[in-house]
């Protein structure tokens, strides 16, 4: 299971963003902070999508902004495709460092 430390916030949210570790066990998505659940989907029940901002999550009508350290990691896990471009070239990187 892959683990990813961040926080998460609401779109519009001004305020200090909560701490999250997101996992990623058996197509699943898991948020948690400070090991309270806070949030569970498969993964094809949440559309995820990379930003300047971070990675927006929606489900239900509900979208919060995860930021997270290893955002390229994540991104390759997820296998995202459209990405802003800083993004990609980081993730460029994380799959050479896969092929060696």
């Amino acid at each position: 299971m892959a683990s990813f430390d961040g926080s998460m916030r609401t779109p519009k949210d001004v305020a200090i963003p909560v701490r999250v570790v997101v996992d990623l066990p058996q197509e699943r998505v898991t948020l948690t902070s400070e090991g309270i659940p806070i949030a569970e989907w498969r993964l094809g029940e949440a559309q995820i999508s990379a930003h300047k901002d971070g990675f927006h999550m929606r489900r239900g009508g509900e979208e919060v902004v995860l930021t997270l350290k290893e955002d390229a990691e994540f991104a390759v896990m997820l296998d995202l495709r459209s990405v802003p471009i800083d993004l990609a070239r980081r993730m460029a990187v994380v799959r050479d460092r896969q092929t060696r």
